[in-house]
Order: structure tokens, then C-alpha cells, then sequence
């Protein structure tokens, strides 16, 4: 059955690699990660134009969802507005929010890039949680903290909400 798993949260909270782990179990499943559309999605780095380019990632997402492949994407999605317009966009009730919960300081020791650095320094403007608002989702479907947790854990936790939702084979 598909579905669809919007992991949202700051930069280097562990979207991606928890997006890449869930694949091992649901080898099926199409990954949208943030990084990798940035490159071909995106328009710039303010408000207007981050929630235009979640808009987009929805409508790709929602033409995957369409043909019944399980999505999951991976991407900061950081304004209430632009995850909003995801829900009713994709409109159905098997859309997942899903808020991966790390702190700043976390995100910041995992960043092996260095933009929270940079961000800090004033060279990167726009950077969610530092130079620019992230804001945390109210009411995700799934709160998932990676950092007090394995990414094991993490994934086991995803895996059973979505087997206790029958949005996937028990046996899995």
C-alpha cells in the first residue's frame, strides 16, 4: 500500500539517514531527500520561495503516491504555510508528518559540512534554525527524536506506526 512519510526538521537532524535506513526495510519505497532536489527544485532560500519549492516537492511526491509507490521524503519543509499547502495538496489521509526532533546543538556537532558555522559567522544566510525561522510543526502525525535515540529505534518506531496505521505488511 503507499503512503507518504514527510520527514520535516532542522538541518543534519538525521532526515536523510533515517529516510535511507526505513529503505532497508521497504525496499519499494521512493526517497525525495532535500539535498538532491535543492539542485534541481529550487528557486532561492527566502520564505516564499522555501514554500514554493515544498509545493513542487509535494506535486512530484503526490505523482509517485498517484501509481502507488510509497514515498518518503526528507526535506527541512521549515514554515507551518509550505506543510499545510503539502497536506492539502496531497490530500489523503495516508500523508504522514513526521517531525524529526534534535536540538540545535545536536544538529550542529552532526553538521560535518560546517553551515552552522558558517551560519553562525554571518557567511550563510537563510540557514533554518539560525539565520532563518524553522518552525516546529504543532500537531505531526509522528515525532521521531533522533537525538536520544538510535536510528534503529527510530526506524523500529516509524515501522510500527505504520503497521498500526495498516499501511504496511505486519510481517515486516
Amino acid at each position: 500500500m503507499a503512503f507518504i512519510i514527510w520527514m520535516t526538521g532542522f538541518p543534519c537532524s538525521g532526515k536523510s539517514t533515517l529516510a535511507k535506513k526505513l529503505l532497508e526495510y521497504i525496499p519499494k519505497m521512493e526517497i525525495l531527500d532535500g539535498d538532491e532536489l535543492n539542485n534541481w527544485l529550487t528557486d532561492g532560500w527566502t520564505k516564499e520561495s522555501r514554500i514554493v519549492n515544498t509545493k513542487r516537492i509535494a506535486r512530484v511526491t503526490k505523482l509517485l503516491f498517484k501509481h502507488n509507490i510509497p514515498v518518503c521524503v526528507s526535506t527541512i519543509s521549515p514554515y507551518d504555510d509550505g506543510r499545510k499547502a503539502v497536506s492539502e495538496i496531497i490530500n489523503d489521509n495516508r500523508f504522514i508528518e513526521l517531525f524529526v526532533k534534535c536540538s540545535l546543538e545536536v544538529c550542529a556537532k552532526r553538521d560535518d559540512k560546517g553551515m552552522y558555522k558558517k551560519a553562525r559567522s554571518g557567511e550563510l544566510d537563510n540557514f533554518s534554525g539560525v539565520t532563518a525561522p524553522y518552525e516546529i510543526p504543532n500537531n505531526p502525525e509522528l515525532i521521531i527524536d533522533t537525538e536520544n535515540n538510535s536510528i534503529e529505534d527510530c526506524v523500529k518506531d516509524i515501522l510500527n506506526y505504520l503497521k498500526s496505521n495498516n499501511l504496511l505488511s505486519p510481517t515486516i
